[in-house]
């Protein structure tokens, strides 16, 4: 099993190198209580403890270590850390919901429909096929309205009279 991080610290604390390649859980704990045999006293009883519970070991040392200044400082370093992980993550939520769409293009009618669609507005406004205002048979009306824009498009001559020809004059306006 490998060690934490925060194991390798703490050992860099009381002198061991525990990040060298080959270094075992048990080498360690030999090497606790090694050093805790050159300890007083006081601290021997440590040692031992330190065999029976690595968690409370690591517990200990990194209590241990964070107390020092240089533990202080890793504490500080890793509070910035933090704070600044923090900052681009709410960087990176604000530019992924503050993205703008494309707005869609409007779809650009053709001349055809243009055309068809003053022919449309023409009759409308005719009593040809039906009151002013109404169209009474609106599939004739299209029809006649397609039918003209058509023949403009072919380039046939206006009719004489009718509404017809009142299409067809305002079409070839549109069809220039």
């Amino acid at each position: 099993m490998a060690f934490s991080k925060l194991e390798k610290a703490m050992a860099l604390v009381i002198g061991l190198d525990i990040a060298a390649p080959g270094f075992s859980r048990a080498a360690a704990k030999a090497a606790v209580a090694a050093v805790s045999r050159a300890t007083p006293p006081l601290a021997a009883g440590v040692g031992t403890a330190a065999t029976y519970s690595p968690v409370a070991t690591g517990a200990a040392l990194g209590l241990g270590a964070l107390a020092t200044p240089q533990g202080q400082q890793l504490l500080d370093v890793a509070a910035e850390r933090g704070r600044m992980d923090r900052i681009r993550f709410e960087q990176a939520i604000t530019d992924l919901t503050q993205t703008t769409l494309p707005k869609a293009k409007a779809k650009t009618k053709s001349k055809f429909n243009k055309m068809v669609a003053s022919g449309m507005k023409t009759i409308k406004a005719s009593t040809s096929y039906g009151k002013k205002g109404s169209v009474s048979n609106a599939k004739k009306a299209f029809s006649l309205a397609t039918k003209a824009a058509s023949a403009v498009t072919k380039g046939h001559k206006l009719p004489k009279s009718g509404i017809k020809r009142r299409i067809m004059s305002g079409m070839r306006k549109i069809y220039k």
